[in-house]
């Protein structure tokens, strides 16, 4: 078979973002009006991955709290996550530069946790033991649009005091409700947690398209819900996306926990695989191959099951056990589903254009992404660029060429 060449093309966003990230979160922090008593211990919870210098969040506020009297340690705020085991979600940390060595600041990490006051909620409220037993609570998430539903608040600080704080059995206690557990219960179970789990604090980030932090945003409980709100639609309005509506085959060349809770965020590629929920009405995308994981990710293939076609390589990287807890506990099993298996890219993309239906091969649709988290360059085959070559946010930075090393695999996504 004789696959389309591809052009690279570039996509320009709104680049407002912040470059003094320390000096940033120290100002808002020092201007939130918050006082810490000399000696108190300060539970920072951090969790979500991918999250632009999560690292230099974590570390000045550690170093923040220190100048204001206080004892801060790290606990990890992530529901099901590494394995949902204390050691793994220490790992996880770890693994975005989150350790007691560059934090100077002990982490405490359990899957014990406390029952709250659930007051009028139909679920139970759990809040991690560590975090409740000290004496203030500062939760620091990104704000941005969710993978599995929306509403006035999404992902973001509502959710990490509700999945993330009250660890694997508030995970679990919530998502048995399916998405309207989520849509509907984080926000009235957060506001428990804001309401019992001493919490002092919100530090609300949010990313430009370019995966760059853009708004930093120090908030007092009273604040954290309708703030959040207001800041979720900045994400909105600045989020990536793919150029066109309609593609025959959308080639992955990476999924990953860090880059999308789902693996590949589900905004971008307009699938959702959760049953009795409706589908995005775009983009409508009819073959999507994801290629590799991410080895942040660590095998965790939550989302694989988004995707029609997959890699030999990519399934050999799968930690079964991890990705099946994800899946289970969020209970989107459409998601944990083993697409069909290429040997090779080459076989992946021939199997894509195979089952695209009574289309022209020569004149596919066809884009490849290095991931649904940075949409700022691409390859394209003629049909889009022709689609899209006028438009004042794209510039045509390559030449046509075939996407194979001169064997089966695809060449490097910058080569």
């Amino acid at each position: 078979m004789v696959i389309p060449e591809l052009i690279k093309i570039r996509q320009r966003f709104n680049d407002k973002h912040i470059t003094d990230i320390e000096g940033t979160v120290r100002n808002e922090i020092k201007s939130s009006g918050i006082s810490i008593g000399k000696g108190k211990s300060i539970a920072i919870a951090v969790g979500s991955r991918g999250i632009a210098n999560i690292d230099r969040v974590a570390k000045a506020t550690v170093d923040t709290v220190k100048e204001m009297g206080g004892n801060p340690f790290i606990v990890p705020a992530m529901g099901s996550h590494g394995g949902a085991t204390a050691e793994g979600q220490k790992e996880v940390l770890a693994g975005y530069g989150i350790t007691e060595e560059t934090m100077d600041a002990p982490i405490k990490s359990s899957m014990q946790v406390v029952e709250l006051p659930q007051g009028d909620q139909p679920n139970k409220v759990y809040m991690d033991k560590y975090a409740y037993e000290s004496d203030g609570v500062i939760i620091i998430n990104r704000i941005k649009v969710h993978t599995d539903f929306h509403g006035p608040t999404e992902s973001g600080l509502m959710k990490i005091c509700v999945i993330g704080l009250g660890k694997h059995k508030q995970a679990l206690e919530i998502h048995r409700y399916g998405v309207p557990g989520l849509k509907n219960l984080i926000p009235g179970t957060a506001r428990q947690v804001i309401k019992h789990g001493k919490i002092i604090l919100g530090i609300g980030l949010v990313e430009n398209a370019y995966d760059k932090t853009m708004e930093i945003r120090a908030l007092k409980p009273s604040e954290i819900e309708q703030e959040e709100m207001k800041l979720l639609e900045i994400n909105r309005r600045n989020m990536p996306k793919l150029p066109v509506d309609k593609l025959d085959v959308l080639i992955v060349d990476e999924m990953g926990k860090n880059v999308s809770g789902s693996g590949m965020d589900t905004n971008i590629i307009g699938r959702m695989k959760i049953i009795n929920e409706k589908e995005p009405e775009s983009p409508r995308i009819t073959n999507i191959i994801t290629i590799g994981i991410t080895e942040e990710s660590h095998g965790n293939a939550a989302g694989m099951g988004l995707a029609d076609f997959i890699t030999k390589k990519l399934f050999q990287k799968v930690d079964l056990k991890a990705t099946y807890e994800n899946i289970v506990t969020s209970t989107f099993n459409e998601r944990g589903k083993i697409p069909i298996i290429a040997e090779t890219d080459r076989q992946a993309v021939e199997f894509a254009l195979r089952t695209c239906g009574p289309i022209d091969i020569e004149n596919a649709r066809i884009i490849r992404i290095k991931n649904t988290l940075h949409l700022s360059e691409m390859y394209v085959s003629k049909a889009v660029l022709e689609e899209i070559r006028d438009k004042e946010n794209i510039e045509v930075i390559g030449e046509y060429r075939d996407m194979f090393d001169g064997g089966n695999e695809l060449i490097g996504f910058n080569s």
